[in-house]
């Protein structure tokens, strides 16, 4: 070992010298281990804050995640709601809940929810109007296709029960109306049969009329012909059984006949009268026949029946229709009862229905 590097063997300025080195030394190693130490504890300070910040993000994003499936939760709810029963404000209020839910996808797919909610309760108020509309005109078969058409567009799981139903108003409908027109169709054969029967009676009972008009034509013809063969031959025949003879100048009234022909009525005929008159005046004699007049027919038109269909509110005649049978009648009440409007009207107000002959 060198000699001059042993602290032992050193001068006493080389102390000195050594010893401040040495201090020196001491001090900037002392320092540097507090700069150290110093910048350890900054650097843990930075980290402390660092983990804080990121403990209270998560704690955050946490909070704001399970606030988002609250909300989505909610609008699921409401909609949910909506679907069943599909009114205004249950509409609205989905649609506010909806506004909360900050997810994209999510939130696009209720908006979707609620636009199919819409287009089905259209749907809906357009079939129960389509009914509504054939049940107060059932013998219209336009209006009958169109509500067909307007039940067939409820496709929805959510408007089973409402489609069942108008479908079944409808048949319901349809019978009473085919059977109203079936009921029509056979009174008016059956009054088509009727009048041609009346007919038939009327054409016998007029040439009946015109067969006995001749017969007693034929009979006062006759008699006035043996008048006038008795004034011919000059001798008139009096009860008495005497005759007299015709004189130069002289006159002899022969006997007035007055023949009454028969009075015949038939159905919707007047009868007839025969009059006939004869005079025989002696002498040159003149003979006068007077031949009776014949009535005319007449006949009076018969009343058709009419029947007043009616339906009241609360006592008082708010609909009616005047109807050719008590079927077409039947048909009408029935689609006015049956309607929305009464159905409406039924909750607050007494409804009465009748049929007037008229």
């Amino acid at each position: 070992m060198n000699k001059n590097l042993n602290p032992l063997n050193w001068t006493k300025k080389q102390q000195i010298i050594g010893g401040a080195v040495a201090i020196v030394l001491i001090g900037g190693a002392t320092t540097g281990i507090v700069n150290h130490a110093n910048h350890q504890a900054k650097e843990r300070k930075i980290e402390a804050l660092k983990n804080k910040k990121i403990k209270l993000c998560n704690a955050r994003a946490k909070k704001a995640r399970k606030l988002e499936k609250s909300n989505e939760a909610d609008s699921k709810k409401l909609l949910d709601i909506a679907e069943k029963t599909p009114t205004d404000k249950n509409i609205k209020l989905a649609e506010d809940s909806i506004l909360k839910v900050k997810h994209a996808e999510v939130k696009k797919a209720f908006d979707n929810q609620v636009v199919g909610i819409k287009n089905r309760v259209k749907l809906e108020n357009e079939a129960k109007t389509a009914v509504s509309n054939y049940q107060k005109d059932a013998m219209n078969q336009d209006k009958y296709k169109t509500a067909q058409q307007a039940i067939s567009k409820l496709t929805s799981s959510y408007s089973k029960g409402l489609k069942d139903s108008l479908t079944k108003q409808l048949a319901t409908s349809k019978k009473q109306a085919d059977d109203a027109t079936k009921a029509q169709q056979a009174k008016s054969e059956s009054d088509s049969k009727a009048k041609a029967t009346n007919t038939n009676k009327e054409q016998s009972a007029s040439t009946g009329n015109a067969t006995n008009n001749n017969a007693n034509v034929n009979a006062g013809n006759d008699s006035q012909s043996t008048v006038n063969n008795d004034v011919a031959s000059g001798s008139n025949s009096y009860g008495g059984g005497s005759q007299n003879n015709y004189s130069q100048g002289g006159s002899n009234t022969s006997q007035n006949n007055t023949n009454s022909g028969s009075s015949n009525q038939g159905q919707g005929n007047s009868g007839q009268n025969n009059s006939n008159s004869n005079t025989n005046t002696g002498g040159n004699g003149s003979n006068s026949n007077n031949n009776g007049s014949n009535g005319g027919n007449s006949s009076q038109p018969s009343h058709v029946t009419k029947y007043l269909a009616w339906v009241s509110v609360d006592g008082v005649r708010t609909y009616t229709q005047l109807c050719n049978s008590v079927a077409e009648a039947n048909s009408w009440t029935y689609g006015i009862l049956h309607s929305q409007e009464i159905i409406n009207l039924s909750f607050d107000h007494t409804i009465g229905n009748g049929l007037d002959n008229v």
